[in-house]
């Protein structure tokens, strides 16, 4: 089982970016992107079932938008109005189980990780 996470980059404020997370090996219940930033805490980003239905950190509601395409085995993470203090760097996870809304944001409920893809927002 593989995730790989791509799309990261440098970008000024207010700017967008788009990352992936491809999945290989099996199917997942649950994706989602957790980030790191320099000297914190890996923090819940956003994440979605299989059925699409979504839930998100309140740092990022209305400016990102999680997808999957699930014929792709591929997750999306849509991200606008960035701001420097998004730059962290941005890993894919995902679960073998499909998590209640409550549960997403729980790291531990996460069996697989991505490598991780640096993000960096500019003043």
């Amino acid at each position: 089982v593989q995730l790989q996470a791509s799309g990261g980059g440098l970008v000024q404020a207010g700017g967008s970016l788009r990352l992936s997370c491809a999945a290989s090996g099996r199917t997942f219940g649950t994706m989602g992107w957790f980030r790191q930033a320099p000297g914190k805490e890996r923090e819940f980003v956003a994440a979605i079932r299989w059925s699409s239905s979504s839930t998100y950190a309140d740092s990022v509601k209305g400016r990102f938008t999680i997808s999957r395409d699930n014929a792709k085995n591929t997750v999306y993470l849509e991200m606008n109005s960035l701001n420097p203090e998004d730059t962290a760097v941005y890993y894919c996870a995902a679960s073998t189980s499909t998590l209640v809304l409550s549960a997403m944001g729980s790291r531990p409920l996460y069996n697989y990780w991505g490598q991780g893809t640096l993000v960096t927002v500019s003043s």
